[in-house]
């Protein structure tokens, strides 16, 4: 058997391409001319956020963006030393758990602002809402506004100013004005701070008009497209013929008996369902590739198993499908079950394995 058709494990597995991962920052660092500060939150998009992170130290990142604090705390328990931020919102009673793991947080409104500047002059970082309406303080909430610049312009700590784009892979004009009132809001600071960024991969890989200080890649490095740039590709979603059994013209196929079998057909079932990471609903709705070529999952996806039709006698147990990161790429099969890849990588369930290829 060639490598692609090996079964490292009993039923699902991820392979994931470290190497790719790295290409893949590295084109964003190439391409936008600033240093990157990648987004590991989630795991690292599901991947491995240590895994991952030990991965880019090669390239010399500023640091490491995560969500929440545990994220955080994974990474400091696995020796990376370099700043991390935590973007999602401070909340004051965080403060202490925050100085604990030696993380930087993200400030977005007066109450956070004011617990942090009164219990240390550790880092941190400003976030100004520019419509994403999300997190952040307004860009035209003067009061607001003139609150927090009295309260950082002597604070030590403020390390970084940053906002957060909406649609950079859609809409130009939109971020563009997003990029417009953001520095409307930088030109008002009563000091410039050390750091000031907005990028995510796709702005990023426009150039570096949004450069600013840091760059904020997230998406691009695990294998998905932005700013009109084709990733390499990270991760290779697998799964093993566990089943093969000949149907009747007729013949129905899973719950809801949604597949019915136009002529005889034989059914390959592989050991991958939706408690992997495969959404039901893109039975019926997408091909996989199996023996070399492209073949349709039928029927609804199970919890634990999908159904591909195949032709009689191309396949055999213990073949191996790639549901994404071949033929059928990880965009793909996103747009197939109308979601965006990220969403994919996110719901790669805890059961299924993680094989490292540096």
């Amino acid at each position: 058997m060639s490598q692609s058709n090996q079964r490292p494990v009993a039923r699902a597995w991820a392979d994931v391409d470290l190497g790719a991962i790295v290409a893949n920052a590295n084109t964003v660092a190439s391409v936008s001319q600033s240093r990157l500060l990648p987004m590991v939150k989630a795991n690292g998009y599901g991947l491995g956020a240590v895994q991952v992170a030990g991965a880019l130290e090669s390239l010399d990142p500023w640091g490491y963006g995560v969500a929440t604090l545990a994220e955080g705390a994974e990474l400091r328990s696995a020796g990376i030393d370099r700043p991390i931020v935590v973007f999602s919102p401070l909340v004051p009673e965080g403060v202490a758990d925050v100085l604990r793991h030696d993380l930087r947080p993200a400030i977005g409104d007066l109450p956070a602002l004011e617990a942090w500047i009164g219990a240390t002059d550790r880092p941190f970082h400003l976030e100004i809402d520019t419509g994403m309406a999300r997190a952040g303080l307004r860009w035209h909430d003067a009061d607001a506004l003139a609150h927090a610049l009295r309260l950082v312009a002597s604070a030590p700590g403020w390390e970084g100013v940053f906002t957060h784009f909406h649609s950079a892979d859609t809409d130009d004009s939109a971020t563009t004005a997003q990029w417009e009132r953001f520095h409307s809001v930088v030109q008002k600071l009563p000091r410039r701070p050390a750091l000031i960024h907005a990028a995510n991969s796709a702005a990023a890989l426009r150039g570096t008009r949004f450069s600013g200080d840091l760059v904020r890649p997230g998406i691009f490095l695990y294998g998905g497209a932005a700013g009109g740039h084709e990733p390499a590709v990270a991760v290779r979603l697998r799964a093993p013929v566990v089943s093969l059994r000949t149907i009747r013209a007729g013949d129905t196929v899973s719950y809801g008996a949604t597949w019915t079998a136009p002529a005889s057909t034989e059914i390959a079932t592989i050991g991958i369902g939706y408690a992997d990471g495969v959404p039901r609903v893109l039975g019926g709705r997408t091909d996989v590739e199996l023996a070399g070529t492209r073949r349709p999952l039928v029927g609804r996806v199970t919890m634990d198993l999908s159904m591909v039709a195949v032709p009689a006698g191309t396949v055999q147990c213990g073949d191996v499908a790639t549901v994404y990161g071949g033929l059928v790429s990880l965009s793909e099969q996103a747009e197939r079950a109308g979601t965006i890849s990220y969403e994919l990588l996110t719901a790669l369930g805890g059961r299924v394995p993680r094989l490292y290829r540096h």
